[in-house]
């Protein structure tokens, strides 16, 4: 049994730990130990969540020493700085100052969990992924609360983390991970406008009724150091005057916080810094993360009550000239209020809204929110949720009208930015103003701890020891079975975190083959209980987009099913859990979870389900003739002509949306062994399952549709004299590329290599080289985002040397643009090629003339466009170069634009850069 119940608040910026003794409701702040100076420990409420990594002999072993360090220390370059003395050493020393980790969490445009902090750092640095950042700050807390707790570790007390509401269900597992990584395996997650509410709660338990008398919708807002996360909280008061409280609506994924002022910030002081010395315009991505660290003291003491009128940011030098090539300026408290209040706090009208463009924000390589007034985000939030606000607020019983913004009477603020009374009293005011009336703003002492504290509180409320947010589960789910039935799975009103057991029924689960669940939900206040079949034809019932998965077989000779039983239950950060338990064998069991709040969202879109295609049936049919298990005396020419006839059952081509092709690709995958019947049918049915594949990820099960194709890779073609299929084999390859990980896109690059070389060394081969397809190969070479950014370099050199002969085909400009492409396609952003490689390739697509060599022009654009992100951008000067080139050539204006600022690629451009058309309907989110 645990002694305590201890609340870790994980922040961006600070790491915070609460904890209460069992039988207690004194709700204690633990002080972190942690290096404060040198070779001075010191206890603190906040550990900042950052690393500092020291270059060799810059610190003393013993400068390191901590209460728990080992006898036998690690050299001290080895051992990075966690807390108070890192972040005093990041803000002096450029490029070794690891922040942010939890943003890059949620960032999925990377390989999370890759080193790659400190982001955009020298070769020289040690780098750490973004997850084992987070678990060194968890370690970090454990070793400290073990050394202080002896009798009672950890990692064997009620522990509850807190998360970003906004985060998705990657972003969580990768929480989960890093927790797992700091040997804390056990404990349960809560979101962090929760948990500041909890605390709000749990201060005023003795007089509750009294305080939310008035309200009727709280709006909890938490600007944190990377996230801004909203939460709304209905109040209804019961027959005997005690508040019953139930969430009602979460925001979207934010990434706009404390983070993003002080970068403003560095940005305004670099126009003063930068080129005070060796000329130059802008900062370094290192001595940017040093200035960025400077103006968040600088924001801080200048949003405070006393605040003097200015202070001085300091950006010292690097090497020998730490103190020679310091360079200094100032901000003012009025710059402050510029910057920070008015540019992230506007006062806009209600129906003012997010500023939506192509354009991006990007700094460090994380994507920023392209509108910075998280006013603009509040008034979007309470749009999205109207209905829900206006039945909350009763608006209809006092005569509101249905095209007044509903707001919310009462304001919870929480995170570290409201320490500034300006910023409280602009967010409280703005509200105030739609409303009509000021709201009831609930006073937070603390929001620095507020979270973690309320994380205990929250284990305190469910032991029933302090108030609850309950109400459960909004929603009761279904099941949905054959014709209109459905089986409850979760009946309305059911608590987070109660098991329901479906005792009564018996489920066959398929393993190791593509299964799809169905579910429906309903508000209606009807009483259904567990497992009890119910008629979704009648009643208002929703369907929900279908989970989509693969229950894996435990091992190879398990049967194709298993009979099981179900238990469900609802999580306190809106996911439905299943368990599946074997009838036989109940330790045999296998979780299933659905993102209740992201399906619920897309329930009411009308492309959340595309209709299955009215000719699909015959479609199949025609593949099952070329590709069926009986020979039907199809000829070579109807071989040849099935795609004409597919187009001509299902439309153009062009047309089939992604639903449909993957339909297409299952039909032709379950024929597959049929493929070798003669060189025709290998031809066709590998340029069709490349193109219903294309682009390899972007659709429910792709990774598991393209394990499955790479299965046939080590087969080759049969038909190995045919150039036409040894073309099909390449370009199935290049389609379904994005869906490879590394290990593949190596195993393929290799193939590709030994052939190339074995052609130039005239290397006897079984088949005729010249029939291989030299220029398909390199097409499918560059589209390997996954390599090793020195095979990408040995890659593109190779090319480049070939370039040299006039009768290489154009077309390979497009592959070094490819290559050397600042914003990858599907790619982690910190596989990109280094910018003073691309700016050498850079150079020799400028010496040609780009009207006789089409792709030229894309290339140049690739390779120079604007990421925002200074560790990957190519130098002004270049990239101005190209712009004026572009505008004599009369490019495309979204070409230049591409070049000049941050911003995403169209449709057309996407299709360009993959190197044919996109599915219709296939939505991919492009990384920064």
């Amino acid at each position: 049994m645990s002694r305590y119940t201890v609340g870790i608040d994980l922040g961006t910026s600070n790491t915070v730990v609460a904890y209460v003794e069992n039988g207690s409701d004194d709700i204690r702040v633990f002080d972190v130990e942690q290096l404060v100076a040198p070779g001075e420990v010191g206890a603190r409420p906040l550990l900042p969540s950052v690393r500092y990594h020291p270059a060799a002999g810059e610190l003393n072993p013993g400068d390191l020493q901590l209460p728990w360090s080992h006898a036998v220390q690690k050299p001290a370059e080895t051992t990075a700085v966690i807390g108070q003395l890192a972040r005093t050493l990041g803000a002096q020393v450029p490029g070794r100052f690891v922040t942010s980790a939890k943003s890059w969490l949620s960032h999925a445009s990377v390989d999370r969990l890759a080193p790659i902090l400190p982001w955009g750092a020298p070769e020289d640095v040690a780098r750490v992924s973004p997850v084992a950042a987070s678990a060194s700050y968890l370690a970090h807390v454990r070793a400290a609360w073990n050394t202080r707790f002896p009798d009672a570790p950890l990692e064997k007390q009620n522990v509850v983390l807190t998360v970003p509401a906004s985060f998705d269900e990657g972003a969580r597992a990768l929480t989960l991970e890093a927790a797992r990584l700091a040997k804390l395996p056990e404990l349960r997650l809560l979101e962090e406008p929760q948990a500041a509410f909890y605390d709000w709660l749990f201060h005023h338990r003795a007089s509750l009724g009294a305080e939310l008398a008035e309200t009727k919708l709280v709006l909890i807002c938490d600007v944190g150091g990377g996230t801004t996360d909203l939460t709304l909280i209905k109040v209804h008061l019961d027959a005997n005057g005690e508040p019953q409280l139930t969430r009602i609506g979460v925001g979207n994924h934010l990434m706009l916080g404390g983070d993003n002022m002080d970068l403003a910030l560095a940005r305004l002081a670099e126009t003063r810094l930068a080129g005070s010395q060796d000329g130059q315009p802008r900062l370094s991505a290192a001595s940017l993360a040093q200035l960025v660290e400077r103006c968040r003291v600088a924001k801080e003491q200048l949003l405070d009550a006393n605040a003097p009128e200015s202070v001085a940011i300091t950006l010292l030098g690097s090497g020998s000239r730490v103190i020679g090539g310091a360079r200094t300026t100032h901000l003012t408290r009025g710059e402050i209020e510029q910057v920070v209040v008015d540019g992230f706090f506007p006062q806009v009208g209600a129906d003012d809204l997010p500023r939506r463009s192509r354009a991006a924000i990007v700094e460090f390589g994380l994507p920023y929110a392209s509108d910075a007034a998280v006013t603009r985000h509040v008034a979007a939030f309470l749009k999205r949720l109207a209905a829900q606000s206006r039945e909350a607020l009763r608006v209809a019983e006092e005569g509101g009208t249905p095209e007044t913004l509903p707001v919310p009477d009462t304001l919870l603020l929480n995170g570290g930015v409201f320490r500034a009374q300006a910023l409280t009293q602009r967010l409280a005011d703005t509200l105030g103003a739609w409303r009509g009336k000021p709201l009831h703003v609930l006073h937070n002492d603390h929001p620095d701890v507020a979270v973690a504290r309320g994380a205990v509180a929250y284990g305190l409320a469910r032991a029933g020891n302090a108030p609850r947010i309950g109400g459960g589960s909004a929603r009761s789910y279904f099941l949905v079975l054959d014709g209109d039935q459905g089986i409850c799975l979760l009946p309305r009103g059911t608590e987070e975190a109660h098991e329901v057991h479906l005792d009564e029924r018996v489920f066959a689960l398929r393993l190791g083959q593509p299964v799809r669940f169905h579910l429906m939900s309903t508000v209606a206040d009807t009483r259904f209980t567990p497992g009890e079949l119910t008629d979704l034809s009648q009643g208002d019932f929703v369907r929900l987009p279908p989970i989509a998965t693969v229950v894996q077989r435990r091992h190879a000779s398990d049967a194709d099913e298993r009979p099981v039983r179900l238990t469900t239950s609802i999580t306190e950060v809106g996911t439905l859990e299943v368990t599946c338990i074997a009838t036989d064998d109940p330790s045999q069991r296998w979780l299933l979870q659905f993102e209740l709040r992201r399906d619920e969202a897309s329930a009411s879109n009308d492309d959340a389900q595309p209709a299955r295609h009215p000719q699909l049936d015959h479609a199949i049919e025609l593949i099952e003739r070329s590709f069926g298990a009986r020979s039907s005396n199809v000829g070579p020419n109807e071989v040849k002509r099935l795609r004409a006839q597919l187009e001509h059952t299902l439309g153009p081509r062009e047309s089939w949306d992604v639903a449909l092709l993957r339909e297409l690709f299952g039909a032709l995958w379950e024929r597959a062994k049929r493929r070798r019947r003669s060189a025709d049918h290998e031809r066709s049915w590998l340029n069709l399952t490349g193109y219903c594949l294309r682009p390899g990820f972007g659709y429910p099960l792709d990774e598991w549709r393209v394990g499955q194709l790479w299965s046939i890779f080590d087969d080759g073609i049969q038909y190995i004299h045919e150039s036409q299929v040894w073309s099909e084999w390449w370009t199935l390859w290049r389609r379904a590329a994005g869906g490879l990980n590394e290990d593949a896109q190596l195993q393929l690059l290799d193939a590709m290599e030994f052939l190339q070389a074995a052609s130039i060394r005239k290397q006897k081969l079984p088949f005729d080289p010249a029939k291989v397809g030299y220029a398909d190969m390199i097409r499918v070479q560059a589209s390997l985002e996954r390599i090793a950014v020195e095979r990408k370099i040995a890659l593109a050199q190779q090319l480049l040397e070939r370039l040299r002969k006039p009768s290489e085909n154009h077309q390979t400009w497009w592959a070094i643009g490819r290559i050397g492409a600042r914003l990858p396609f599907y790619g982690s952003a910190h596989g990109v090629v280094p910018p003073e490689v691309a700016v050498e390739w850079l150079d020799a697509v400028l010496a040609l003339d780009w009207k006789k060599v089409e792709p030229a022009a894309f290339a140049a654009v690739q390779l120079s466009r604007l990421t925002g992100d200074r560790s990957r951008d190519l130098p002004d000067d270049a990239r101005e170069t190209v712009i004026r080139r572009l505008e004599t050539l009369g490019a495309a204006p979204a070409w230049i634009q591409m070049v000049r600022e941050t911003v995403a690629l169209d449709e057309a451009d996407s299709g360009r850069v993959f190197g044919e058309s996109l599915p219709a309907g296939l939505k991919l989110i492009g990384g920064a």
